[in-house]
């Protein structure tokens, strides 16, 4: 495999985190600049030496309450700092970190910063629930037109019928993939930054309030305060930094018409990213010690197990079931920080890709998997997948 792929002129130097939780007494943007000071120092450097940065979502707008703070050019401002690129970052961006690699891989910057801060948790307190899609913007226009008259108000209802689907084709149980969340909530009992601790059984996932079947309150993303950065270098800096770890492959392929409601197939989901992700490597998928997949809902998740090669279509309910496959010890760990499901919603990747740095790293304290060399990570899923494996340096 060549050495002069985009990805291998950029690595991850940096990450760092907020505090996190339900809600938190502080600003989107305080919120922010915490994660980015942390980031930065993460990785050996100083604020003067940031020269890029880069939000998600661009604009510092969205379309729902808490989805996005930390306005770029106030996020500038406060840092005190002269850049050479900026990139306001939209949804089907791929990965958090694909453009600022973009962008240090092609001499534009040399250490460009990129944060995702959401402030949905509070936003729900203040709305009295989690607000959905359709209840904030309910004019019938764009893709509401066709979803808004027969009740798809939220990326639930959305998502839904692809997961039933799913189940229907191959036979899959809703109790075999319960141990996604279970195993996730286990994980997430060791990781103090984590929304939910206590552990989670079989019987209360089973027993738990249906959101839009077969989703029930446990496949569901927990709404949540807080704030990641990263930090993406040019490699040609590597000596200069604290513990890098190299991005590997990454690819973000839209295949089909970019519509969640227009995918031709219900039960194949980030194939072709995946497969071009692939096809930038030497790696296999058994050479993965850990994996940070996408967890909006838990249904992403077994979409990515299948699609990136860990098991075969429709066999994702076997893989999981009983959790000691997907476990810390297991043949694949997934999600160890406890995901979004348990974790919080932190969004598109940015802390399944803080806690893939963290595993290569040896800096996971006691949910690290030992031995961890190569991870791999994925945002979103559907039209909007984006994928990559990151190896230690």
């Amino acid at each position: 495999m060549g050495h002069d792929r985009l990805e291998r002129r950029a690595v991850i130097s940096g990450v760092g985190q907020s505090v996190i939780g339900r809600q938190i007494d502080r600003s989107g943007l305080q919120l922010t600049l915490d994660a980015i000071t942390a980031a930065v120092h993460d990785a050996g450097l100083t604020i003067d030496d940031i020269d890029g940065l880069a939000m998600f979502p661009g604009g510092g707008k969205a379309n729902l309450p808490g989805y996005a703070n930390g306005n770029l050019y106030e996020v500038q401002d406060a840092l005190g700092i002269t850049t050479t690129w900026r990139q306001g970052q939209v949804e089907g961006m791929s990965l958090p970190f694909y453009g600022p690699a973009q962008a240090v891989a092609t001499g534009e910057a040399r250490h460009a910063v990129v944060w995702r801060t959401v402030k949905e948790g509070s936003a729900a307190r203040k709305a009295g629930g989690r607000p959905a899609y359709g209840s904030i913007h309910p004019r019938a226009e764009g893709p509401l037109a066709w979803l808004l008259p027969v009740g798809a108000l939220s990326p639930v209802c959305q998502v839904a019928p692809y997961a039933t689907r799913y189940l229907h084709d191959f036979g899959v149980k809703r109790e075999q993939l319960a141990w996604i969340p279970i195993t996730q909530r286990a994980h997430a009992a060791l990781n103090p930054d984590a929304v939910y601790r206590q552990p989670l059984t079989l019987d209360e996932y089973m027993g738990s309030r249906m959101i839009s079947y077969p989703i029930c309150l446990y496949d569901c993303d927990v709404p949540a305060d807080g704030s990641t950065a990263i930090v993406v270098s040019t490699s040609e800096a590597a000596g200069d930094l604290r513990s890098p770890v190299r991005i590997e492959a990454m690819a973000g392929v839209i295949d089909g018409r970019p519509a969640w409601e227009l995918l031709e197939d219900f039960t194949r989901v980030g194939y072709a990213t995946a497969q071009a992700m692939w096809s930038r490597t030497d790696l296999r998928p058994t050479d993965v010690d850990v994996a940070q997949l996408y967890d909006g809902f838990m249904i992403e998740a077994v979409w990515w197990l299948e699609a990136m090669g860990f098991c075969q279509a429709g066999e994702a309910g076997q893989f999981v079931e009983g959790g000691a496959r997907i476990a810390l010890d297991g043949q694949l760990p997934l999600n160890t920080w406890g995901g979004q499901l348990s974790g919080g919603r932190l969004h598109a990747g940015f802390g399944h890709t803080a806690e893939a740095v963290r595993q290569l790293r040896g800096e996971a304290g006691d949910r690290q998997v030992e031995g961890a060399e190569v991870a791999a990570v994925a945002n979103v899923g559907g039209f909007e997948a984006g994928a990559a494996i990151l190896t230690g340096w």
